[in-house]
């Protein structure tokens, strides 16, 4: 027996992986984040299944649906969106598998700022512009900020952001971050992304306040900015470039 820890992606069900799925066909019990993974990838269980939407539980609750599982020989399909290892709260839930000695493992998912890049049609990470993506978030209800990651620090990077879980808290990335980017610095925020309504708002930080209340975002919405965004005058990347050689492109002799 094993409980499964499976990234579903950013909410098209065809972007879990091939291996997730085929995990989650298998299983006789599925635990699955409800509110934002969709209803289409639990479906995939097989008949008789249990499958419980975890949303409403706490964590005592979660693990005792596992426990109950290994009991009784089953695996455990436990289904978290985007990719579990960002803020996937699985960290607590495999230390108490670990104290009650239950096998786990886990398959990793599309994340979500990915998706994003992806359905812009963007990369995040252009030369001379930025080699850098940093993934963060900012405190609202969740646990604090550790010392040192606050977004006025991580914004003298220059580097591209994706901010997470932090919409609601647009105003004080503005704030923490003009000084750093300028107020004509691109901004998208990126909401449901995948999901049929999904919606992307494009702007600056001196302007992105206003689309998004317009828009009426207040929850599962990305933030992504930086140069990367909207530059259109890059150096092209040398991994490509003729006069560029390597072990599998060795330069060419003189005929």
């Amino acid at each position: 027996m094993t409980v499964h820890f499976i990234g579903a992606g950013p909410g098209a069900p065809d972007l879990i992986t091939v291996r997730g799925l085929a995990i989650i066909r298998r299983c006789p019990v599925v635990l699955y984040a409800g509110s934002l993974v969709p209803a289409e990838v639990v479906a995939e269980a097989p008949e008789g299944a249990r499958v419980v939407d975890t949303a409403p539980l706490h964590l005592d609750e979660i693990i005792a649906e596992m426990r109950a599982a290994h009991e009784a020989g089953l695996d455990v399909a436990r289904v978290h969106s985007g990719d579990p290892s960002l803020y996937g709260a699985i960290a607590e839930q495999m230390r108490r598998l670990e104290a009650l000695g239950i096998p786990y493992d886990v398959t990793p998912g599309v994340p979500a700022f990915a998706a994003a890049a992806a359905a812009l049609g963007t990369e995040l990470t252009l030369p001379g512009v930025s080699q850098t993506v940093i993934l963060t978030r900012t405190a609202v209800r969740a646990s604090a900020m550790p010392e040192g990651e606050d977004l006025a620090t991580l914004g003298r990077s220059g580097a591209t952001l994706a901010i997470h879980l932090s919409v609601n808290n647009l105003a004080r990335v503005v704030r923490e971050l003009t000084p750093s980017y300028g107020a004509d610095c691109p901004v998208v925020v990126a909401y449901r992304v995948s999901w049929p309504d999904q919606c992307f708002v494009r702007g600056t930080l001196a302007d992105i306040r206003g689309k998004v209340k317009a828009a009426g975002f207040t929850r599962t919405a990305l933030i992504l900015i930086g140069r990367a965004l909207a530059e259109a005058d890059f150096a092209e990347s040398r991994l490509y470039a003729a006069e560029h050689h390597h072990v599998l492109r060795p330069a060419k002799g003189k005929g």
